[in-house]
């Protein structure tokens, strides 16, 4: 993957294609939509405006031990807050509040766009729970934790900001300017540059993990070492685990990906 420059459009799209390398890929969407909505059913979040987009906040059962925020994936252009509530679960049982943000979509609006409005969802959801804030994200949702931890993105919230975990996350963008799809992402050279995490550097103070899964493409095993070498933090591989069930561990308050988030 380091001669991406080299490559064509039709290999570099084939290279970020997820769905067609994972038995079933294309069944997991509906079964999250269905397991989020069970969560949701048993678990009704507060739902918090923030811009053109909103938070849910799930709540734990007395005083929470601070705050866990999680950013979904979708290559910045697909999904919604809605689609990922059962992944709250491991959160809740450690007695965290977690708070599952939305942001708008491309073609709507720019990556560096949506990564000011996770900024300030972070910091409208912090100012309802007090403790400390933990981040993680996956796929574009962990591109967007690791620059909540950038000098040039960070949330006003900063100061309570004590982990961040990317997972499977996309870190240079770079390679992104030739895909197709970037037909709805509408990046240019010098926004890619500005919004790669692995082309800058985390403000000090917090502690930081890479996680990607054994199974995962190249591309993204790529990019998850990207980031884990130029920040110089450890990189977890979970075993057997492709792009889409890396994030069943975010169920699991008893698992190695939750112990990195939560500590």
């Amino acid at each position: 993957m380091d001669g991406w420059g080299r490559m064509n459009r039709a290999a570099l799209d084939d290279a970020y294609q997820v769905r067609a390398y994972i038995p079933g890929g294309d069944d997991y969407p509906a079964r999250w939509a269905k397991a989020a909505a069970a969560f949701r059913a048993a678990h009704p979040p507060e739902t918090i405006p923030v811009g053109p987009a909103a938070v849910d906040l799930f709540r734990p059962e007395g005083e929470a031990a601070g705050l866990m925020v999680f950013v979904h994936g979708g290559y910045w252009h697909l999904f919604g807050r809605e689609d990922w509530s059962h992944f709250a679960e491991g959160g809740l049982a450690q007695g965290y509040a977690v708070a599952m943000v939305g942001y708008p979509l491309a073609p709507g609006v720019r990556i560096a766009e949506i990564t000011a409005h996770v900024a300030r969802a972070i910091d409208a959801v912090a100012a309802l729970v007090e403790g400390p804030i933990h981040l993680t994200g996956h796929s574009a949702g962990g591109h967007l934790a690791a620059r909540m931890v950038m000098a040039d993105a960070a949330p006003s919230c900063l100061d309570r900001i004590v982990a961040c975990v990317p997972i499977s996350p996309v870190t240079d963008l770079r390679p992104l300017v030739a895909l197709s799809m970037n037909a709805e992402l509408r990046l240019d050279t010098a926004e890619a540059v500005a919004e790669s995490p692995c082309l800058g550097a985390p403000l000090p103070g917090r502690r930081i993990a890479v996680h990607v899964g054994e199974a995962e493409r190249p591309s993204f095993h790529w990019q998850a070492k990207a980031l884990a070498t130029a920040w110089d933090v450890p990189l977890r591989i979970a075993a057997g685990r492709h792009h889409f069930d890396v994030i069943d561990a975010l169920r699991d308050p008893g698992s190695a990906l939750m112990a990195d988030i939560l500590g």
